[in-house]
């Protein structure tokens, strides 16, 4: 079906990709609050650091369920 190769480049690829944007989007400027009727919240560095482990095991549990899992038929 899937090498392992072929897997560990595509889990490469999207790390590289994911990684491309967040430098792109740390580089935006903050518009100031008289500009924009939106209130920019803050949010904690372990905030951030959690949501981003759970959606990459996450990612990591559907890569493994439809690639490598072999069900008992």
């Amino acid at each position: 079906m899937f090498s392992k190769k072929m897997l560990w480049g595509s889990l490469a690829g999207l790390v590289l990709l994911t990684g491309t944007s967040a430098v792109a989007l740390a580089e935006m400027p903050v518009h100031s609050q008289e500009s924009s009727p939106v209130q920019y919240i803050e949010q904690p560095l372990g905030l951030k650091v959690g949501v981003a482990i759970a959606g990459l095991a996450l990612i990591g549990l559907e890569l493994w369920w439809f690639l490598l899992y072999e069900a008992d038929e």
